[in-house]
């Protein structure tokens, strides 16, 4: 059942908790994405098949959560997932972040690292609002941007996105490629090769840049952004469970 959560911002944010044993899995979805999507109902159904602790949420602006998509930024987001993530769940969790949920769940592990126990990431798009948005921007679209605050860029996923200048400036204070990144804990990042809006690239200079001595990619040939057919599923769940099994 959805239930709501006021965070300490004063936003509005909508979760599902399923209770079970610990550690407990948080699912932390993408931009413009929401908890009703086939991964996070996959692994709420796995967390209960296994009796785990699941936690699902919609951003603000995302989903039925409160708030309006084009007012959020990437710093608003991670205090989204912090805060429900510490008000609802008990001890350290493993973190499932996809594409921007990926970046997300990397702030909290710099952030607050006591609060995570393991990570799998699925086509983690960390720092995209600087290295895929605004490095792909020609002078002029940068100077739309600038000076009238947001601009429509297509999207294979339905309508335009709307990306405004808030989100691009603020997302310059939260880059974690750019400096330091210690994953101290067991960690799994996936990424397909067909996927047109992460780049191979990018999981691998993520693998290079970050920091710890449990961490493995597996890179999926011809799996797509979306990673959600059956065997992309299960590698997930397979992934989460490796996780669990190396704590």
């Amino acid at each position: 059942m959805t239930e709501y959560f006021e965070t300490q911002e004063g936003r509005r944010i909508a979760y599902n908790l399923t209770p079970g044993k610990g550690p407990g899995v948080v699912f932390l979805g993408g931009f413009k994405s929401d908890m009703e999507g086939t991964k996070a109902l996959a692994l709420e159904d796995w967390a209960k098949r296994e009796g785990r602790a699941f936690l699902r949420f919609d951003y603000s602006g995302h989903g039925v959560s409160g708030g309006e998509f084009e007012d959020g930024a990437i710093g608003d987001w991670f205090e989204d997932a912090r805060d429900v993530i510490m008000a609802k769940t008990e001890g350290p969790q493993i973190l499932v972040g996809s594409s921007m949920g990926g970046w997300i769940s990397l702030l909290m592990a710099r952030e607050h690292p006591e609060k995570v126990a393991g990570l799998v990431t699925i086509a983690a798009a960390p720092d995209f609002t600087e290295d895929g948005y605004w490095a792909s921007f020609d002078k002029e679209t940068r100077h739309k941007l600038e000076s009238e605050g947001s601009i429509a860029i297509p999207s294979d996923y339905g309508e335009p996105y709307v990306i405004t200048r808030r989100l691009i400036n603020e997302g310059r204070e939260r880059l974690v490629l750019r400096s330091p990144l210690a994953l101290p804990f067991p960690t799994h990042f996936l990424q397909g090769t067909a996927d047109e809006a992460v780049s191979t690239e990018t999981a691998i200079r993520l693998l290079e840049h970050a920091e710890g001595d449990d961490m493995r990619l597996t890179l999926v040939k011809g799996a797509d952004h979306r990673f959600s057919d059956p065997d992309c599923l299960a590698l997930i769940e397979t992934a989460l469970a490796e996780v669990l099994a190396r704590l």
